[in-house]
């Protein structure tokens, strides 16, 4: 009997041991799950300079630089470029404006020979050249507009261009140069207005600097049939403040 009251308040014990126990942890505090965490978002907007470098090709009117008097004719041109550029724009959810200007040295030459016409006829005192020439340095001021995916960037671009060209030529056959009512100077260069336009990508790789691949077509304006374009394809790199 004695056993078995003993057993009896031994589970009763028990019992009421564990029953304080949960009565203890039910009134601890329970610690909150951890808010989760959010995605950087990335933000376009501000100023920003960079550098960038590439290759242009294209076709160029020799005689332009010398006068406009002549026929249009044509010689194919390449090489490249490095230089810098300076920009601002604004992002407003998907959507990115902003302005963009550059100044590239260039190294873009063609060479050839060309017998100079007016209305496709030869000139009094017919004159053959061996020309060669240079676009030197290209600048550019241009819009941009395009749409940011977080860190990427696909744009379009426009605006205007500023192209230094010069020309040097040598007579082969007939007059020499030099003649005048011919050709008085053989030797010529100067900045040409014309227009740009362009597709690129950029891809931020910090919050701060951003790398970009873009194609520019660069047509220098003049008189008549103009032949003066220039295919660029250029990469950069940009530091945003």
């Amino acid at each position: 009997m004695n056993s078995f009251f003993k057993s009896t308040g031994s589970a009763a014990f028990m019992l009421l041991a564990t029953a304080a126990v949960s009565a203890n942890a039910a009134d601890l505090p329970v610690k909150a799950a951890p808010a989760p965490v959010m995605a950087q978002v990335y933000n376009w907007t501000g100023f920003y300079v960079g550098a960038n470098g590439g290759y242009g090709l294209g076709t160029q009117d020799p005689l332009t630089p010398f006068s406009n008097r002549f026929d249009r004719t044509s010689f194919n041109i390449n090489g490249g470029m490095i230089g810098g550029t300076v920009g601002a724009q604004i992002q407003q959810g998907y959507v990115l404006l902003g302005i963009e200007g550059d100044l590239d040295w260039a190294n873009i030459k063609g060479n050839g020979i060309s017998t100079p016409t007016i209305g496709g006829g030869p000139l009094a005192q017919p004159i053959t050249l061996n020309i060669a020439t240079n676009t030197s340095a290209i600048g550019t001021a241009r819009m941009r507009a395009g749409v940011a995916m977080n860190n990427w960037l696909f744009y379009a671009t426009g605006g205007a261009a500023f192209v230094k060209s010069s020309a040097n030529g040598t007579s082969i056959a007939g007059v020499p140069c030099g003649t005048v009512g011919v050709l008085p100077n053989c030797s010529a260069s100067a900045w040409r207005p014309g227009l740009a336009a362009g597709l690129g990508a950029e891809w931020g790789f910090t919050q701060n600097w951003t790398a970009k691949l873009e194609y520019l077509y660069v047509d220098v304006l003049g008189t008549g049939a103009n032949t003066d374009h220039i295919n660029i394809v250029r990469a950069g790199i940009n530091y945003r403040f």
